[in-house]
């Protein structure tokens, strides 16, 4: 029967319903883009770097939180079950940030964003996962990732458009609530579950990059496999961390950094929109490319260019909209390369039977990077200025592509 077969052409319908979804799920991101940090500043007078970061910082540990234990969830109930949570933890957000009186209501708002993010990216990821198999990890990765930060980047522009047009409450995030409706409906009655397909495939598998594990072992197990035991999952890990680091930093400090050297918010919307639809778009490209050359050199080459994007807005080599759009492009190229290729080198390297939580455990690091780099940012900012923040963010970013380069080993054989 083709529901108990793996592969991307035999579940094309699920799997395009799927990329759908995560359009929605990476739409409820972008609503913050552009919007939220100018809130802080001009409507709410929050003087402190830090405290304009504070709502980067919320989302990024909830979310981090919420993808360790997503895997864990998925593998205990179904992973439809887990998603359609995500959706109703998500409804109340766009609400929120529209009328919210205080900046401890966008605050709330972001929390609860970040646990509707942990369960359903997760799911998108692991249902995708699921259903492709290994031979084509990277693309369906790719095309996943392309949707969820397509529409990150392409709302970021919607709202600043509306912000410059209507103000930045409430019309900007109306958009969301349309989201959420599509996105929960669309779980309910259109997504089915695809635990059964990790199953087939674990079956299938006896021995991955960790070694032989058919058995289901507990979640500290995992996260110390995941987090450092394992020299390519601590590689990857890290990288992931770095990689949203780089992007809570931007989410924060571009919106001030650009808006206080004479950019004008439309422009200051382009400039969000860049990095994330060329991130998005390029994984098209990007997750099959993983799986032709390898992740390896994706994941470093990636890193090495997004510390060229941060060279070109730090060192503020042409106007400031020209550095913002060049280097937004530069940051969104080289995190189109790794993004991916780590997703499918943390599932080659973990067995099928907890590959589900190895994935969380390896989102749980990743998406601490958006607190981490909105907290640095927010220090750095305060003290030497917003560009610092950047010129730190691409010191960081050059030691973590180092590290994989000499710590971690290709987690696929290329075909001769």
């Amino acid at each position: 029967m083709e529901q108990n077969k793996l592969g991307l052409k035999e579940n094309w319908k699920q799997f395009t319903l799927l990329v759908l979804v995560n359009v929605m799920v990476g739409g409820m991101v972008g609503l913050e883009r552009t919007v939220v940090p100018l809130i802080g500043t001009e409507e709410f007078k929050i003087q402190s770097n830090v405290v304009v970061f504070s709502f980067i910082i919320a989302f990024g540990v909830v979310k981090a939180f919420t993808n360790l234990i997503s895997g864990v969830l998925a593998d205990r109930y179904t992973r439809k079950k887990v998603l359609v949570l995500g959706w109703i933890i998500g409804l109340p957000v766009p609400f929120l940030l529209a009328y919210a009186p205080s900046w401890n209501w966008i605050l709330f708002a972001n929390v609860l964003l970040g646990v509707s993010q942990g369960l359903a990216w997760s799911m998108t990821v692991n249902m995708k996962i699921d259903l492709v198999g290994k031979k084509s990890r990277g693309l369906a990765m790719g095309l996943n990732e392309a949707a969820g930060y397509g529409a990150v980047g392409l709302t970021a522009l919607l709202t600043g458009y509306l912000a410059l047009h209507y103000g930045l409450r409430p019309q900007p995030f109306y958009v969301g609530i349309a989201y959420t409706i599509i996105g929960l409906l669309l779980s309910i009655f259109v997504i089915r579950d695809t635990r059964r397909y990790a199953e087939l495939e674990a079956h299938q598998i006896q021995k991955t990059t960790s070694g032989e594990q058919s058995h289901k072992p507990n979640l500290w197990w995992i996260f110390k496999e995941t987090s450092f035991k394992n020299k390519n999952l601590f590689s990857i890990s890290q990288a992931g961390l770095i990689n949203n680091l780089n992007d809570g930093m931007s989410w924060g400090v571009f919106p001030l950094l650009f808006i206080s050297l004479g950019v004008g918010l439309e422009g200051v919307g382009w400039i969000k929109a860049v990095y994330p639809v060329v991130w998005g778009v390029g994984q098209i490209v990007t997750g099959p490319l993983a799986d032709k050359w390898g992740r390896k050199p994706l994941i470093v080459w990636g890193m090495f260019v997004q510390v060229l994007g941060h060279i070109v807005i730090g060192l503020e080599l042409f106007n400031p909209l020209i550095a913002g759009l060049i280097g937004s492009v530069l940051l969104g190229l080289g995190t189109a390369m790794v993004y991916p290729a780590l997703l499918a080198a943390v599932s080659d390297a973990a067995h099928p039977s907890w590959r589900a939580s190895s994935l969380g455990v390896y989102r749980f690091w990743r998406d601490m990077g958006y607190a981490i780099g909105a907290l640095i940012a927010g220090i750095v900012g305060a003290f030497f200025g917003l560009i610092w923040a950047v010129h730190i963010a691409g010191i960081i970013t050059l030691f973590s592509g180092i590290i994989v380069w000499i710590r971690m080993k290709e987690t696929i054989e290329k075909k001769e």
